[in-house]
């Protein structure tokens, strides 16, 4: 008997093998324990499909273009898109996480064309739509980048030739700020030109794509070189390289600058990609970019001027960086403003200076520089998250103007015009 059938596993076996089967047809109880594999896979009947999953004890696992994906059973009751588990209007979660049992298992597993069925204990049934799965597992993820870029050095930005935006185009038309905010996006620069030279419309523009954030220096700064805050920028030095509110918890996002008067010469404006330098060091020495996206160090700002008296500190490391598909998305760099490392031991404070000097070299190479003059009329939106800024010495008078615009608010923008951000 035992013969008999072992001859007939390695006859459905090689036609397994041959295609002629599959795993599914494979009706063996008892060699449940020897052949796991052979048992659980379940396979589509559409080959075009190439769709396969197993039911393990403790999650699902589905391969499905050409995507190995596992799903904890808790996740899958979790994320129920029914009538009764979600509401669909508002696009919000109504099931109550906590009362899904996390010893969960499906009772019943079926796929019907693209939809994979799961039925709970309770009777409950879960559909998900492969696609979606895909799009929302991890794996999917940590496949995608969350926000498509461009990354830059001064001969790529200007080969590029990235078009300025008209402002009024930018104001009265969903093309040219569309235009704009791609542009945005994937440069993080991007210029508005002939804007009339006051702070009014300065902030017209601004108000177009964002709340703008108040903070410290106001909703609209407005500032010469008269020194009238603890900052060097209100003075007429050259300023390194920097992304500004690294002493801020979260750092303002975008930055806007319209320079309504100068009367002298410099002062040309210095932009730098901190993700172009980030990547270098990301491909020349990995271990040293894991390290600056790991050591958290304090940035501070203390001001005593005037009336202005402030005391701010923010905690982060200079690479900020998604754990699941490693996308940086936040430089934190501002020698002037980083307080005293006191958050590092000291066996590894010499490979985090180590580490930061191979950045600062990066940031530094003439090549990653692009300078550029602004001027009357013309409005320079900086993504602060990615893009440092500075600015050479300049002699007379100077008048500039802008503010901070909140991130979400401009992503949301960009998003509701069809981009991805």
């Amino acid at each position: 008997m035992w013969c008999c059938r072992l001859s007939h596993l390695q006859s459905r076996l090689q036609d397994l093998l041959r295609g002629r089967v599959t795993f599914s047809a494979l009706q063996l109880p008892h060699f449940k324990s020897s052949f796991p594999l052979a048992i659980h896979w379940h396979h589509t009947a559409s080959k075009s499909l190439k769709c396969v999953w197993q039911q393990h004890e403790d999650h699902f696992e589905l391969r499905y273009a050409n995507t190995v994906m596992r799903f904890d059973y808790v996740w899958l009751r979790d994320h129920c898109r029914s009538a009764s588990c979600y509401n669909s209007k508002t696009h919000q979660r109504s099931l109550d996480t906590a009362s899904v049992d996390l010893g969960i298992q499906p009772k019943a597993v079926r796929l019907d064309e693209t939809t994979l069925f799961f039925t709970w204990p309770d009777g409950h049934v879960t559909r998900y739509d492969l696609d979606w799965l895909v799009k929302n597992s991890y794996e999917g993820q940590k496949q995608k980048v969350i926000q498509p870029r461009i990354l830059w050095n001064a001969e790529i930005y200007q080969k590029a030739q990235v078009p300025s935006v008209d402002f009024q185009s930018f104001l009265e038309t969903k093309e040219g700020l569309k235009n704009f905010l791609q542009n945005f996006l994937l440069y993080g620069i991007a210029f508005v030109e002939n804007v009339p030279p006051t702070q009014e419309h300065t902030e017209k523009l601004a108000e177009r794509i964002s709340l703008i954030r108040e903070t410290i220096y106001g909703r609209m700064w407005y500032f010469t070189s008269d020194f009238s805050r603890g900052d060097t920028a209100y003075t007429k030095l050259a300023l390194d390289r920097h992304t500004d509110t690294t002493y801020f918890q979260e750092p303002c996002g975008i930055q806007v600058f319209h320079c309504l008067k100068h009367e002298g010469t410099g002062g040309r404006t210095l932009l730098v990609d901190g993700f172009y330098a980030a990547e270098q060091v990301l491909q020349k020495a990995p271990e040293e970019f894991e390290l600056l996206s790991q050591v958290p160090l304090k940035h501070e700002y203390i001001e005593n001027v005037g009336e202005c008296h402030n005391h701010m500190i923010g905690v982060g490391p200079v690479l900020n960086i998604y754990p699941w598909n490693k996308e940086l998305y936040l430089i934190r760099y501002n020698n002037y403003d980083r307080a005293v490392i006191n958050t590092v031991p000291y066996d590894i404070v010499h490979r985090w200076y180590t580490a930061h000097r191979t950045l600062t070299t990066e940031l530094r190479r003439p090549e990653n520089e692009f300078w550029v003059k602004l001027k009357p009329g013309r409005v320079l939106f900086i993504d602060n998250w990615r893009v440092l800024h500075g600015r050479e010495s300049f002699t007379g008078y100077r008048q500039l103007c802008g503010c901070y615009l909140t991130r979400d608010d401009v992503l949301n923008t960009a998003r509701l015009l069809g981009l991805q951000a």
